[in-house]
Parts: structure tokens; C-alpha cells; sequence
């Protein structure tokens, strides 16, 4: 059974809507890429349509000096949100964005500030990724006191994910793996909801699950030019599975486009 996320798209649409009647302007959300070759540029123009019809005016900048651009945009008043497009050009890393990020214009979450707030339950933005498997995992299910095993430990999906339903009124228990953990069938099949973001097309088949398990697929994965998770299809048969694409990745969309709405209304001080 493959689970359905247009309801919570649906929820944070509404969410914009009321966003938006706080404005009395098009917010700006500037995408900083580095080198970009031709998917990722035509992935951002797919991003700027998308913007454009929540609203949102998305300019992308190629950077020849990604950390003082970052200064330059943190500092732009007419710029209310910054993203790093992915992936990183030889010579960055993940850790350089944490630094440089005005995490008031962060809205993909990744500033140290932000993800350092998370700890404190007390964050103005956390991963879109993150927060995407979260309201997905909400929206099916009550899970406090659920057994959540995560496949991944990236600082933008794994960890975070952890984080977040850990967190006081969520409660979960939460068991983080990874490529050094032993015996990982018998661990995630005794799990209630498993989820998986490990960049490893079809990885996760039959053998990692249970019948009636939640399965959350985050991978985006390209094999004989077709989008593919990390997870086989056919466990839908048995468990209930986010589709890719359509799954996770449509609601981290919408996420982060609401998160550009909330950056400007947090800049007027009215969020």
C-alpha cells in the first residue's frame, strides 16, 4: 500500500495562505549554486516555475566565492531566503553552509544555529527532508512509544529525523544505523517504522521489513533513466511505503517553500 501525502501537502498550502495574507509583497528566496552542469540547472528552473506559483520569487546566482556570497545575501534586506543548491562543488562542504548561514534566512535548516537549537526543542527552521518524514509518519500513525529505526545518519535526514521524534509529545524510540552496524535485518524488522535514506537505489527489499510496517523511502535515485528509491516497490505489497517520486520529496518541496514565507514574516517580526 502506498501512503499519501496530498493531504499534508494540502495542510501546509493553507498554512501559506495565511502566510501570505501577513505580506504585502513577493518574498525572495535566492538559490546560490556553484558550478552548476545541465541537471542541476534544469532542476532549479523547475524549482523557480514551482516558486513562482507559490508566490515566491526565486532568483538563482552562480557563485565563484560560495562563502562570501553567502555574506553578501545574509546581509541583502531585499533577501529574505537563502538555499545552497546541491551537490557541492569540489572545495565546500556541508559544514561551510552551517557556518556562514543567517540562520533567520536558512530555510533549509542546516545552520548551526538552527540544528543546534533542535537539542533545546526551540528551532526557527529544521532539514525540510527531516520534517518532511516527520508530518509523513505523523499523518499515519500516533507514534509515541513506536519503535522508529533509521537506515542513515546524514546531518540533513538521519540525525535530524532522530532528533524530532525523540522530541517531548512526539516520544518515540529511535534506533539510528548505518553501514557499520551489525545484523541490521534483525534490527529493522523489529521495528514499527522504518526509515530510509541512504542514497542506495532498491537496497531496502523484503527481508528488512515486517507485514503492516510503515516504510518511508527518502531516496532519490536514477537508474535506466527512471527515478527509483532505496527502497523496492514490491514492499509495498506488504507494508505501507511512500511512492517515489510523489513521496517525501513533494512534501519537502512544499515545506520549503512555505519556510520562505515564514523567513519573511519572521524578518517583519510577526512570526
Amino acid at each position: 500500500m502506498l501512503i499519501e501525502v496530498k493531504n499534508i501537502i494540502d495542510k501546509i498550502k493553507t498554512e501559506i495562505s495565511s502566510f501570505k495574507e501577513k505580506l504585502s509583497y513577493e518574498p525572495k528566496l535566492v538559490s546560490l549554486v556553484v558550478e552548476p552542469d545541465e541537471s542541476t540547472k534544469s532542476y532549479l528552473n523547475s524549482q523557480k516555475r514551482n516558486a513562482k506559483k507559490y508566490g515566491i520569487n526565486l532568483e538563482i546566482v552562480e557563485s565563484n566565492d560560495l562563502i562570501n556570497d553567502l555574506r553578501i545575501y545574509n546581509e541583502d534586506d531585499a533577501t529574505d531566503a537563502i538555499f545552497v543548491a546541491r551537490p557541492l562543488k569540489k572545495g565546500y562542504t556541508e559544514l561551510d553552509i552551517a557556518k556562514h548561514i543567517d540562520p533567520e534566512k536558512d530555510v533549509e535548516g542546516v545552520s548551526l544555529h538552527n540544528i543546534g537549537s533542535m537539542f533545546y526543542e526551540k528551532e526557527l527552521f529544521v532539514p525540510c527532508t527531516a520534517e518532511a518524514v516527520v508530518k509523513i509518519i505523523e499523518d499515519t500513525t500516533d507514534v509515541r512509544g513506536k519503535n522508529i529505526v533509521i537506515l542513515g545518519r546524514s546531518t540533513t535526514v538521519g540525525k535530524p529525523v532522530a532528533l524530532m521524534l525523540q522530541r517531548h509529545g512526539r516520544d518515540a524510540t529511535v534506533t539510528i544505523t548505518h553501514t557499520k552496524t551489525k545484523n541490521l535485518k534483525e534490527i529493522t524488522t523489529k521495528a514499527d517504522i522504518l526509515v530510509v535514506a541512504i542514497g542506495k537505489a532498491n537496497f531496502v527489499d523484503r527481508s528488512f521489513v515486517k507485514e503492516g510496517m510503515i516504510v518511508i523511502d527518502v531516496g532519490i535515485n536514477v537508474v535506466d533513466g527512471k527515478i527509483v528509491g532505496d527502497v523496492d516497490k514490491d514492499v509495498s505489497e506488504i507494508c505501507q511505503l511512500t511512492p517515489v517520486p510523489g513521496g517525501v520529496g513533494s512534501v519537502t518541496t512544499a515545506i520549503l517553500m512555505r519556510n520562505v514565507f515564514r523567513a519573511a514574516i519572521n524578518k517583519k517580526g510577526d512570526l
